[in-house]
């Protein structure tokens, strides 16, 4: 049996290129929660970089921008993934899922970069790859009746949104207060909460996609 081959060691450069690229997306995050339309150079600052180091990384605030929004779904697909594990009962996957989902903080930023830069090709493959795990996974917990019936595959990201704005200058006490809308918003999606029918209707694909649409 032939031995793992051990990672080869990161030399001084590379090392500190890795640590100003995650001082850099560390900073972006921040910044562009208080201001979308926050200067590129502002974000260097955040950092502690030079603004030159921040452009041989980032060309542009647009690529920028990018980089982070697809950060950020991918980590929705890690955890979309993880909640269909099939040792997870439906419910199970369904909570997983919404907690997850809230607690990785993946909406907040993209609530606030709707619109402010130009999606690529990766972007909407990936995009795709969400779209196509939470339709699984809604399809699973209905067929199960797991949660109540009128709830709709796109009332989850305005669900989402409502939580990315729970937000106080503490961090551990906004994911606290997050943690315990998350249990509210969970109890309400029982199919025994559901005493009516909810009023009115989900938004459609357009209405979720126009907000991604630059001014």
């Amino acid at each position: 049996m032939s031995t793992p081959t051990a990672p080869t060691p990161l030399s001084g450069r590379q090392a500190q290129a890795r640590r100003n690229d995650g001082l850099i997306l560390d900073a972006a995050r921040q910044v562009f929660l208080r201001d979308p339309r926050a200067p590129i150079a502002a974000v260097a600052d955040a950092a502690g970089v030079g603004i030159s180091a921040l452009y041989r990384r980032y060309p542009s605030k647009e690529v920028l921008l990018q980089r982070l929004c697809a950060d950020g779904l991918r980590r929705y697909v890690e955890v979309t993934e993880a909640a269909l594990s099939p040792d997870l009962a439906p419910w199970d996957a369904f909570a997983a899922f919404l907690t997850g989902i809230v607690e990785a903080d993946v909406h907040s930023l993209t609530v606030h970069l709707a619109g402010t830069f130009t999606p690529t090709a990766e972007l909407r493959e990936v995009v795709a790859t969400a779209d196509a795990l939470t339709t699984k996974l809604m399809k699973k917990v209905h067929r199960a009746k797991a949660v109540r019936a009128d709830l709709d595959l796109n009332d989850l990201p305005m669900l989402f949104e409502q939580m990315s704005a729970i937000r106080v200058q503490d961090a551990e006490r906004t994911r606290a207060l997050r943690r315990r809308y998350v249990a509210v918003l969970l109890d309400a999606m029982r199919p025994d909460a559901a005493t009516s029918k909810l009023p009115g209707t989900p938004p459609t694909d357009a209405e979720l996609g126009e907000r991604w649409v630059a001014p």
